[in-house]
């Protein structure tokens, strides 16, 4: 598709409403969504709605957090033996 043909990106065989205010794409009335005011693509669109959203939401322990916070504690408790038995030895 040649950008600025007037034919819709997505639909070739449709004319052109709009342009995309994100991509820059023409579009047809078919794929033109007003979000917040303007024109934008479904593509666009879902890109958008999914940055408003923000992140995920998190889970604070996973079974890998578990696992990663009791191998860190078995490594303290084995450097504290290793240094008491060296200091033992002195």
């Amino acid at each position: 598709m040649i950008q600025g043909s007037g034919r819709c990106h997505y639909h070739p065989e449709r004319t052109g409403l709009g342009i995309c205010v994100e991509c820059r794409r023409v579009i047809c009335r078919e794929c033109t969504t007003q979000f917040e005011g303007i024109n934008r693509c479904a593509s666009c669109l879902e890109k958008r709605r999914k940055a408003l959203e923000g992140p995920a939401e998190r889970r604070e322990w996973s079974v890998s957090n578990v696992l990663l916070a009791l191998i860190g504690a078995a490594v303290v408790y084995g450097s504290v033996l290793l240094l008491a038995h060296m200091a033992s030895g002195l």
